[in-house]
């Protein structure tokens, strides 16, 4: 069992992805209303070498080595991964060992303003960043930073990072109904947006209960309705997650496992981690499956969000 590797796991975005995890969790520089990590333990900016380089690259290693190479190795997990800063070394041990295999990596972006977060990304093929607001008020609302960032400085991050930067950006923005959809917050994020100059911007909305408790996802005519008004071009509202059933490294077994153990006790997506012995990330996209499909329901409880079959 790897222990900073997880997947590969099949993606809304790149199809079927190997996970490389380079923070513990909660390490992260913000500490979103609707993460689906859980709330961020250690909030910062600081930059360190959170997992080794060597621990990283040896799980790697034997993975090339034991495994067929997956559609993309992907950058995300239990924090935010620029924080690492050897970021950069791994992202060139993967392109030294597998020159072909395209690499992502999914950061919240605040760290952008950082030159040197911007070159260690360079070799990266595509980078998917996300900007849920553009007013301080409605930034700090949504997303509770770090003290140390802006709205201002994230978003002149994200522009220089677009002129420095060769490959594809696609930038994903997380809908949240009462928090970012009035027209004040819409229009703000377009001109943002239009000034980062993204390939693509993806829309979202909430798959699973976040941080707080009264949050609620946009219907499907509410994130139409934000693609209308924002009137741009290459925006797309993202698919449904029940369509990662249809990839080939869903496991039938994963998923008759979380639906056996819920049915006994109720769990939290921490519990099934431990269980099925796979990262929490992954135990994610099972559970988007299934509530997408209606067959679990969650409920907030003091230590969690736990997990037990519909209808109970």
């Amino acid at each position: 069992m790897y222990k900073y590797l997880f997947g590969p796991v099949p993606s809304r975005r790149l199809g079927i992805s190997l996970g490389v995890d380079l923070v513990p969790a909660k390490v992260c520089s913000l500490d979103c209303v609707y993460c689906e990590v859980g709330k961020t333990t250690k909030l910062t900016t600081h930059r360190k070498e959170y997992i080794l380089y060597s621990r990283v690259t040896e799980e790697l290693e034997h993975y090339f080595e034991n495994n067929p190479d997956p559609d993309f190795i992907t950058f995300s997990g239990s924090g935010e991964p620029t924080l690492n800063s050897r970021l950069g070394d791994v992202l060139t041990y993967i392109k030294e060992k597998r020159p072909n295999l395209p690499v992502a990596v999914l950061t919240n972006g605040t760290l952008l303003c950082d030159e040197r977060v911007r070159s260690e990304l360079a070799g990266a093929d595509v980078v998917l960043p996300s900007l849920d607001a553009a007013t301080e008020e409605t930034f700090n609302r949504i997303n509770r930073p770090d003290a140390a960032i802006e709205i201002e400085k994230y978003i002149n991050g994200l522009v220089q990072f677009r002129k420095d930067y060769t490959g594809k950006i696609w930038l994903e923005v997380f809908i949240l109904p009462g928090y970012n959809d009035h027209p004040e917050e819409l229009l703000a994020m377009k001109k943002a947006i239009q000034r980062i100059n993204p390939d693509s911007v993806q829309i979202n909305t909430l798959d699973r209960p976040g941080t707080v408790e009264s949050l609620v996802p946009a219907t499907r005519a509410e994130l139409e309705r934000v693609k209308e008004f924002w009137d741009m071009p290459d925006v797309e509202i993202i698919a449904a997650a029940v369509t990662r059933k249809d990839m080939q490294s869903y496991r039938t077994d994963a998923e008759e496992t979380i639906l056996g153990t819920i049915s006994r006790r109720p769990c939290t997506a921490d519990d099934l981690a431990v269980i099925l012995g796979i990262h929490r990330a992954e135990v994610n996209k099972y559970l988007d499956v299934l509530e997408g499909e209606g067959r679990i329901e969650s409920v907030r409880q003091k230590r969690g969000v736990f997990y037990h079959p519909a209808g109970r």
